[in-house]
């Protein structure tokens, strides 16, 4: 799991979206079959969360396919109370990048950031480069890109598996889980310096208490500018971490270790990011750990640091492995994905929602992934659209067993 890893201009693909239900497979639920990958020019192994515009279309990235194997990013473009999928960049695996992960993110101007986890000139990592920080512009409808940063897989990290997050002053922030000063990943700013984009590492994990490897999930950024994420090992019981880093004035930066995981029956090994109640409290998920250790729904409070699991997953029919990052609907239920569990005779992942219950909380399954024509293995959270509706990926699966874009509605 340590690494969950040039064609400007014109669309390259479009394709008329699959069928908007897969059969029984979601006809008892309330999600629906959005897309389904081919494999092909469109992309495939859609190992990706999906950001919105105010439109209501999706963006995405697929570690590969495209015109040149190695990846796409892609629009979900609503149509006809559907979607076509619009391949807007196919990466060439060389200066350009070489495999994405983890979706992208817009800034204010409608242009999309994101990483791959390798490609660039920046150095040979593992034979292919070391990964970059890409921006895709919007010219009219016309798609360039730009390669911002450059990893050298030095000091500087290397291989990012996950996408990048603004603060108000346009600053980018993420993690890598390799490279760095001790060669445990680091945490990383990207700040644009008259023309040219700048990289500045705020913390080389050294994989001991303020554990190591950079996560999946996006950093989550508060009103005043204080990073959170978690840590896939390490921390002061070897089980992953979740951390704060704060900006102390003149690109200072103090970085605290909030909790360090215990492992069973604690939760054990965050992969995915964090999300907040608005009360000071931040909620994830956790590959192992758990009574059973499969993993685990987590809560942290923020004020005591007290620590305690929501739920513990059973890997059977309710999943188990979870990557994803959470998300809260209106009325404060939680929803995630596993990336395995569900039918015993597949193993390939569940969406689930947890409902505050006497006690403690109620997990419901609103569906079993069976892999092909269904999906098989959610890696990344559900993301709703401007309308609330819930959207998310499978990394296999589908009509060609490349992937495909699922809905729910809570």
């Amino acid at each position: 799991m340590r690494n969950l890893g040039r064609l400007a201009g014109k669309t390259l693909a479009m394709v008329l979206a699959a069928a908007m239900l897969a059969g029984s497979a979601w006809a008892a639920s309330n999600g629906k079959l959005v897309y389904s990958f081919s494999g092909g020019d469109d992309g495939s192994d859609p190992a990706t969360q999906l950001s919105f515009d105010s439109a209501g279309n999706g963006y995405g990235t697929t570690v590969s396919g495209g015109s040149y194997g190695y990846g796409t990013v892609f629009e979900l473009k609503a149509s006809g109370g559907g979607f076509q999928e619009i391949v807007l960049y196919s990466f060439t695996g060389t200066s350009d990048g070489k495999n994405p992960y983890g979706g992208v993110t817009f800034d204010g101007n409608g242009n999309l950031y994101g990483t791959t986890v390798a490609g660039g000139d920046g150095g040979i990592c593992a034979g292919d480069g070391c990964g970059v920080v890409f921006e895709l512009s919007n010219n009219n409808g016309n798609w360039t890109e730009n390669v911002l940063y450059n990893f050298t897989g030095g000091d500087d990290g290397f291989g990012p598996g996950g996408g990048v997050v603004f603060d108000r002053a346009g600053n980018l922030y993420g993690t890598t889980p390799d490279g760095g000063k001790f060669g445990e990943g680091v945490v990383y700013e990207l700040s644009l310096q008259g023309n040219t984009w700048q990289q500045t590492v705020i913390h080389a994990f050294t994989g001991g208490n303020d554990g190591g490897v950079g996560s999946l999930g996006l950093l989550l950024i508060d009103g005043s500018g204080n990073l959170y994420g978690v840590s896939e090992l390490g921390g002061a019981h070897s089980a992953g971490t979740v951390f704060r880093a704060s900006p102390t004035g003149g690109g200072k930066w103090k970085f605290t270790t909030l909790y360090a995981f215990k492992g069973t029956p604690d939760a054990a090994f965050p992969y995915g990011g964090l999300i907040t109640d608005g009360k000071n409290n931040l909620y994830g998920t956790t590959y192992f750990g758990g009574v059973d250790g499969v993993g685990t729904v987590f809560r942290l409070d923020g004020t005591s640091k007290q620590e305690s699991v929501l739920y513990s997953f059973k890997e059977g029919t309710d999943g188990g492995y979870p990557t994803s990052t959470l998300v809260f609907d209106g009325a404060g239920n939680l929803y995630g994905t596993t990336s395995m569990g569900g039918f015993p005779a597949c193993d390939c992942g569940t969406v689930f929602e947890l409902s505050p219950a006497k006690g403690g909380v109620k997990e419901t399954i609103l569906h079993r992934f069976k892999e092909k024509p269904d999906g098989g293995y959610p890696y990344y959270g559900l993301n709703p659209d401007p309308s609330g509706n819930l959207f998310s990926t499978t990394a296999s699966g589908g009509n060609r067993e490349a992937g495909i874009v699922f809905e729910f509605t809570p």
